[in-house]
């Protein structure tokens, strides 16, 4: 369908056929532009013009004519999308542009496909008057919106929120946040749908509500991870969800209700904590696109896309498309994002960062907004087998996965190849194991789910690595292949305290936002702090094995897992203290930062 307009541009002349641009105008949808401080409205551009016919006669009136830019007149007043086709009662008519067969079949084709005469406007925080411009061969016209608190609102309030999400004790976990990567999230005219959300963000497992759900459900910010493992790599797998699939066209097949594409890391075991990023792979619509960040990697079946920018000098940067939600490197020909400017080219856009805390975005051009990572694992692929038991409305297409080049199955008969979904499209969405890459499946090399469930192998075929390091076919851990069992069980909160276990070494971790000096006690299955300086902690969470010990160790470890200042251990526990440790925490820099500390024992 994307050759028509490309037919329709070329073919199609502008002058008499077109019309002559006359006059451009400016409609608001509402139709007062009075609007709230970080809410939308819509601004559309209405081009007026004279048409001659082939009796030479001269008709005047509104044009079927696209290409008008927007931009914000008034300094800092505000952001505009990129254009889009107005979805709203348009009665406004067109006059004819030709009498000819032709002029009439390529104008309907034109007006259908090709007229985005519309933006979204996004409004600043601070109350006031902004001027809006459109202009189009010259001609040019301005609206001016006023921003202010008492404006009504239009965006329908949300009636679910998340808690703070359990601190999990995968033992992948810190590896997961390690890599986490920066999304730049391209957002358009329905903003909520291009944000990453958790599946069951409005409070239900039913995929085939929430398409509608969208407004009313949660907007905070989640995506999901699987950690796999051999002898010499790490494969991180990172799945982003949304709730819409949309357009401004939707027509076979191009909407539909949820998404879910991702990322694929390869990470090399070099001795260190968190190994060496080699290469990242991203899904875009059955179309896997490959990018390195060791430049020794080089195409195998794949070309290479471009090579990985990193976020702080360790999170991959990727670009999301909005609507279709595409995931792309920011090197790739297809990404919309200026790293240097932190400025979505065509429009507007939302950055996220992993901080683990579910933020919102406050509004369609926010920046670094805080996600939180949800293990698939628990959440998805627990629910998605023959035989799980999971009996709500959340998968659809069962399927029995059979890998090519003698590669190891799934411990399960069946599998569920797509999350339920009716809206627009039926069951578009897939979880990973339900992915393919076009090229690979055609050439059959890599069946259905193949290349996420065995990253390994899938990339060792798309990728040449270097010769002179060994590249391990065989998973030390990699549960959906059966490999090395389940994933640990999470620890509860401290508001929820697992019963203590009798082994000699244990673990009591926390993580907690911190801006100055603190000092932290930890007694039991308690965890309490006192700011010596500074701001208030934020978001404290605690976790453990088992409670803290309420008698000698022979050995006490802190380990820091996330923490930009100091963490000291002041005192150790002993009877003298009611068996508690003391820390102290020192965070130099301006802002809250934020901590994940673990002590680890032996008993």
């Amino acid at each position: 369908m994307k050759i028509i307009p490309l037919l329709v541009a070329a073919l199609l002349p502008l002058g008499s056929a077109w019309g002559n641009v006359t006059e451009v105008r400016i409609r608001t949808a509402p139709e007062k532009p009075f609007v709230r401080p970080l809410e939308s409205i819509v601004v559309q551009a209405l081009v007026y013009g004279e048409v001659t016919a082939r009796d030479g006669s001269k008709r005047t009136g509104r044009l079927r004519r696209g290409g008008a830019t927007a931009r914000v007149a008034t300094t800092e007043g505000g952001w505009l999308s990129k254009p889009f086709r107005f979805q709203g009662r348009d009665e406004l008519p067109f006059v004819e542009q030709s009498e000819s067969t032709a002029g009439r079949i390529f104008g309907s084709l034109a007006g259908e496909y090709v007229l985005q005469d519309s933006f979204l406007y996004t409004a600043p925080e601070k109350p006031g008057q902004y001027e809006v411009e459109v202009s189009l061969e010259g001609k040019t016209a301005r609206v001016t919106i006023e921003v202010s608190a008492e404006a009504p609102s239009l965006k329908p309030a949300e009636t679910v929120d998340f808690p703070p999400e359990r601190i999990s004790l995968d033992p992948y976990r810190s590896l997961a946040e390690h890599w986490a990567p920066f999304l730049a999230q391209e957002t358009w005219f329905q903003p909520k749908a291009d944000y990453p959300a958790r599946f069951d963000f409005d409070k239900d497992w039913d995929g085939d509500n929430n398409w509608q759900s969208l407004d009313t459900g949660s907007s905070q910010a989640y995506v999901y991870y699987a950690v796999m493992e051999t002898a010499t790599h790490w494969f991180l797998i990172y799945n982003v969800f949304h709730a819409r699939d949309y357009s401004d066209k939707c027509v076979i097949g191009t909407c539909h209700e949820n998404d879910n594409e991702g990322v694929i890391l390869t990470v090399r075991k070099d001795g260190t904590e968190f190994g060496r990023l080699q290469a990242m792979e991203t899904l875009a619509h059955n179309n896997v696109y490959s990018f390195v960040a060791d430049t020794r990697v080089t195409r195998g079946l794949h070309d290479v896309d471009g090579t990985v920018d990193l976020h702080e000098g360790r999170r991959p940067i990727v670009f999301i498309e909005s609507g279709g939600h595409g995931i792309y490197g920011s090197r790739s020909s297809h990404a919309r994002y200026d790293i240097s400017r932190d400025t979505f080219t065509a429009g507007t856009g939302v950055t996220f960062i992993y901080k683990g805390v579910a933020e919102r975005p406050r509004h369609a051009n926010d920046r670094l907004v805080g996600y939180d990572l949800l293990p698939i694992h628990e959440h998805w692929w627990s629910r998605a087998y023959s035989g799980s038991g999971w009996t709500s409305r959340t998968f659809d297409d069962y399927f029995t996965y059979s890998p090519l080049g003698g590669r190891p199955g799934v411990p399960h008969r069946q599998i569920a190849g797509a999350f339920l979904g009716r809206k627009e499209a039926e069951n578009k969405a897939k979880p990973f194991w339900g992915w393919h890459d076009s090229l690979s499946l055609k050439r059959r090399v890599l069946a259905v789910g193949q290349w996420a469930l065995d990253p390994a192998y899938a990339v060792s075929l798309n990728l040449r690595f270097p010769r002179s390091e060994p590249f391990s076919l065989d998973y030390v851990f990699n549960p959906y292949l059966g490999a090395a069992g389940p994933l640990p069980a999470v620890a509860a909160t401290s508001s929820e305290p697992t019963a203590p276990q009798a082994a000699a070494q244990g673990h009591f971790e926390f993580r907690v936002w911190i801006d100055g000096s603190v000092e932290v006690f930890v007694q039991g299955d308690r965890v309490r702090y006192q700011v010596l300086g500074g701001g208030p902690i934020r978001s404290p969470e605690s976790g453990y094995s088992e409670p803290l010990p309420g008698a000698s160790l022979r050995s006490l470890e802190v380990r820091v897992k996330e923490g930009r200042g100091t963490v000291r251990l002041l005192e150790e526990p002993s009877a003298a203290n009611g068996y508690t440790a003391r820390l102290r925490i020192d965070d130099p820099r301006s802002g809250p930062g934020r901590y994940h500390v673990s002590l680890e024992w032996v008993r």
